[in-house]
Parts: structure tokens; C-alpha cells; sequence
């Protein structure tokens, strides 16, 4: 493969262009990985493409998921005729082989596709110039910060779902009972202050203590993926995945479940570290999506087979649902009133509080503000970014 001569500056802007295709694809790139990516291009055999793709994963991926989306896209922005030629028409005189859409990311294929954008003109024909950098203007960002997640169009629904997934959600996290020597602490660290001792001829200069440990909560997410749900269970649980991803990590506990009219546990998909794939893999385990709700009899289910999930009364609790519920309010109530009592916080995030006069008057709904330690919105870009400080305010009650 022969990528030009570095020399007229063709390769740089090429570099350039698919930095750019990975930030769309959601792999954070700077101006300055991309300018780095140029200086390892040229310290590499440009005919040989493997080594081309080595050099510029060394320093354009920082992140273990995103290696497979780099590779992906690597592989199809350099061989796709359609789109890549018109890019490196100009240093590849003959581009062969065909892309393979079927198999590709969803992130891949969009980060190739030309480039829309919210509120920009229409694709021109097929011999105008490809453009790949759609960047949104500030007025559009702010918008879709503040769009409804139900009443986003198809390209709309893109974009938030890809903003969605840089939002960060830190978990609260609480004292263990495990200590470890630090600054603070009402109890001494005596070995730490005898070793200390030993160095200044038995003098006690500094009091080492022992302070206690700090851990995130166990997070139980019960999201409802039932019909009138549809519009907001794909992309809060891409949300989720990729919120709770850096929050818990190793050492806390994450344990998700879709409920419609079953319990579906989305646990094994959520410790993929692609979003897209964790998506794949919950929709094929999820037989029930857009169907009816049974919070109650899902609940049971959880009671039943899964208590083990509740890690004492330290489990923080996310019920993402409208409320909407078709079954029995008072096994509805009943089990509700289990979760809350073995739990620390038991929260409601509702969709439906976009409404400035909504009230809770359905059936389903009532109960859960009733048992629900707190009720916050989840509607939009702007309310998750929020939702951290809403949930911490509501731990401090």
C-alpha cells in the first residue's frame, strides 16, 4: 500500500482525516495524538500496512475498548473504494477490495459514512468532495444537550446516544472496615510510628494512623425495557455501560437487569468493554423488549433468585423506568418494600419528569414514588450529566 509522499504533506492530511473518523467513532483524539500519529507514520515502512496500523494504535488508542473499533476502522479507511478513495486518490493510484458493512461497528460504519450533521445541508451528489468532519456547532450541541430522548429523529438519536456515552456517572463511595496507614485517623498506626521512631533515634516526630477505606457502592441498575420505554432503554443503557465503566471498575459491583414481563440479567453483557457490543449481546438475551411491564413480578424474581445481588444494605439502588406498570399494584408494593428494605438507597430515574406538571397518578408510578427513596429525570443529555449531584444529594438526606 503506498500512502503518498510524506513530503508534500499528503500523508499528514490524511492522518488527519482519520483521526477525525475516530473521534466520530467515540475513540478520544486530540490534535495532538494526530500530530504524534504523523511523526510515528514516518518512522515506518509506509508499504507495509500492518506496521502503518501498529505505529498509529501506539499512540492514537488509550483505551482497551477501543482497540477493536481502531482496528475496524484502520482496516475499512484504507480499503473502502467508496469513501477512502476520494480521500487517498490523490497517493493511492489504485484502491482494491471491497468494505464489509455486515460485520462492521455501528460506530465504524457511521464514522465512515459522509457526514450529515445536525442542521447541516443535504449530501450533494455522488462526484462532489466526501467531506468528513461535521462538526457540530455550538447552538446544535447546546440543543441536543437539552432534547428529549423521545422525540429525537434517527440522526439526532446518533449523536445523543454517542454524547450520552462521555457522560460520567462517579458512583458515592463509603467508609469499609478495612483500614490502611495514612494521615488521618482516630486509631495510631504503631508499627508505621515504631519503624518512624526508628530513624530518628526513638524520637515520635510523626504519628502514622490508620484511616478507613473507601470503596463505591454496589449498584444495582433495573432497567425497563417495555414498549413505552422503547425510545429510552437502548440509549440509557448505553449510557449506563459506559458511565458505570470507570466508577466501579475492579473493585466495586455492578449488576444490571432489563425487566419487561420477565427479568432478563444483563450482567455477563455489561462486562464487555465495547458499548456496541454490550448492546448486541443485551439485545439477544432480552426476549421481551417493547412488550408490557410487570415491575412486581420481576421484582420477585430478583428476590427470589438473585438476593445474593444485594450486598447488605450498602447497594445502591437505580430503577429506571416511567412507571407505566400493567401489574398488580400490591405485589407491586410488596416487593418494592423488600428492595428498599435491603438496600441503602432505592432511586427512581423517571423520563416522564421532562413534564413540569407531571405527578405520578398512575397506579405503577404511585407506588414507586412511594417507596422510592428519591425520583430524578433522565431525559436528556443535560439531566445525566446532572444526575452524579442528584444522586449524591439524595444520599445526603
Amino acid at each position: 500500500m503506498q500512502l503518498g509522499d510524506s513530503r508534500t504533506g499528503k500523508l499528514a492530511d490524511n492522518i488527519t482525516a482519520f483521526g477525525r473518523a475516530l473521534r466520530r467513532a467515540g475513540v478520544p483524539v486530540d490534535s495532538a495524538r494526530i500530530a504524534l500519529a504523523g511523526q510515528a507514520a514516518q518512522l515506518v515502512d509506509l508499504s507495509r500496512k500492518d506496521d502503518l496500523g501498529a505505529a498509529l494504535e501506539a499512540v492514537l488508542v488509550s483505551r482497551e475498548q477501543d482497540r477493536g473499533v481502531f482496528r475496524e476502522l484502520f482496516d475499512a479507511f484504507f480499503r473502502d473504494p467508496a469513501v477512502a478513495n476520494k480521500l487517498l486518490a490523490q497517493m493511492l493510484p489504485s484502491a482494491e477490495g471491497k468494505a464489509e458493512p455486515s460485520k462492521r461497528r455501528p460506530r465504524v460504519s457511521e464514522a465512515l459514512a459522509p457526514q450529515k450533521g445536525f442542521g447541516a445541508q443535504p449530501p450533494r451528489a455522488a462526484e462532489d468532495e466526501v467531506r468528513f468532519d461535521a462538526a457540530m456547532t455550538a447552538s446544535d450541541l447546546q440543543r441536543l444537550r437539552h432534547a428529549d430522548f423521545g422525540a429525537l429523529g434517527g440522526g439526532e438519536y446518533r449523536l445523543v446516544e454517542r454524547l450520552a456515552r462521555e457522560v460520567a456517572l462517579p458512583v458515592p463511595r463509603i467508609a469499609m472496615r478495612r483500614t490502611r496507614p495514612g494521615a488521618r485517623g482516630a486509631r495510631l498506626h504503631w508499627p508505621g510510628v515504631m519503624r518512624h521512631a526508628a530513624h530518628t533515634g526513638g524520637e515520635l516526630l510523626q504519628l502514622r494512623r490508620l484511616q478507613r477505606r473507601k470503596q463505591p457502592l454496589p449498584l444495582l441498575l433495573l432497567v425497563d425495557v417495555s414498549g413505552s420505554m422503547e425510545r429510552y432503554a437502548r440509549l440509557l443503557l448505553a449510557f449506563l455501560h459506559a458511565a458505570t465503566r470507570g466508577g466501579v471498575g475492579r473493585r466495586g459491583r455492578r449488576d444490571v437487569f432489563a425487566f419487561g414481563t420477565r427479568l432478563t440479567d444483563l450482567t455477563p453483557a455489561f462486562r464487555l468493554a465495547d458499548t456496541d457490543e454490550m448492546l448486541a449481546a443485551a439485545g439477544a438475551a432480552i426476549d421481551d423488549y417493547a412488550g408490557g411491564t410487570r415491575l412486581g413480578e420481576s421484582l420477585a424474581q430478583l428476590r427470589e433468585r438473585h438476593a445474593r445481588r444485594l450486598v447488605g444494605r450498602r447497594t445502591l439502588v437505580l430503577v429506571i423506568s416511567d412507571g407505566l406498570d400493567t401489574g398488580e399494584p400490591a405485589a407491586l408494593e410488596r416487593e418494592l418494600a423488600w428492595l428498599r428494605l435491603h438496600s441503602r438507597r432505592l432511586l427512581w430515574l423517571n423520563p416522564l419528569l421532562r413534564y413540569d406538571r407531571y405527578t405520578p397518578s398512575a397506579q405503577g408510578a404511585a407506588v414507586l414514588h412511594r417507596q422510592a427513596h428519591g425520583m430524578l429525570a433522565v431525559h436528556n443529555i443535560a439531566r445525566l450529566e446532572q444526575l452524579a449531584a442528584s444522586i449524591a444529594a439524595v444520599m445526603d438526606t
